[in-house]
């Protein structure tokens, strides 16, 4: 398969099914650290294969990175605005791993990347979501076109060593113009049964979390909390909250 059949491929099999997306960063002494967000669709893959035909049931271990890909379709990036080239230019250094077996019913799919400072991770999510104007927005049933990174808000994260934020700030007027989105009640039914799990990992003992359904580690250097995904897409301001550190 080429690596955009692929990647159409698994984002539409996500769509069809329920998922577990866990968002996962992992902080070093430095600052430095690694951003992925994981998507598990192996609950309903049975489902999935039956409407996706012989693709679903082939077995695939693939591993990408987003470069790769934007040079397959340079042509069609060619043609987008500056705007959409300069978005879809922060996903380079990206990687995409993808497993599927048919057989045993596992549906894996992994984007990640490495930071230098989480600051860079500004709005990667809403870059993802650039992906759909490749094709001419063929691919706007995928998630990233109907939920993840497309939740009308800006996503920021701050870590100075004593404190860790992520904050989504709503922009009212997409949440506005949402309401009057006829396809919003579909991609709401979509990720109904869906998950939305945040997992964090720091080199420093955690000394409290605004957030209280946070679940600490044995060690208390991470933390699990999890989200209704409907609370992603409709409330990104819910998954608002402070991390500090013991001194």
């Amino acid at each position: 398969m080429k690596l955009y059949k692929l990647l159409s491929f698994s984002f539409l099999l996500a769509t069809l099914t329920s998922c577990t997306l866990t968002e996962n960063i992992y902080v070093n002494d430095n600052g430095t650290g690694k951003f992925s967000i994981d998507m598990d669709g192996s609950s309903l893959m049975a489902m999935a294969g039956d409407q996706m035909g012989a693709d679903a049931k082939k077995n695939i271990d693939s591993t990408f990175t987003f470069k790769q890909l934007f040079e397959q379709k340079k042509d069609s990036i060619a043609k987008l605005s500056p705007e959409a080239q300069k978005e879809l230019k922060k996903l380079e250094n990206f990687v995409v791993s993808t497993k599927m077996n048919g057989e045993k019913k596992e549906f894996l799919m992994s984007i990640s990347t490495d930071f230098k400072n989480v600051n860079e991770l500004q709005d990667a999510l809403q870059s993802l979501s650039a992906l759909q104007k490749l094709e001419g927005g063929a691919n706007s049933s995928t998630p990233f076109a109907k939920g993840l990174g497309d939740n009308n808000s800006k996503l920021s994260y701050t870590y100075d060593g004593k404190k860790f934020t992520r904050k989504a700030v709503i922009d009212k007027q997409k949440l506005a113009a949402k309401a009057k989105d006829s396809t919003a009640d579909m991609s709401k039914m979509i990720f109904a049964s869906s998950n939305y799990i945040i997992k964090y990992h720091f080199p420093k003992r955690i000394k409290k979390v605004s957030n209280p359904n946070a679940l600490f580690s044995e060690d208390r250097k991470s933390i699990t909390i999890q989200y209704p995904f409907t609370d992603y897409m409709e409330n990104p301001d819910k998954l608002n909250f402070d991390v500090e550190f013991e001194k």
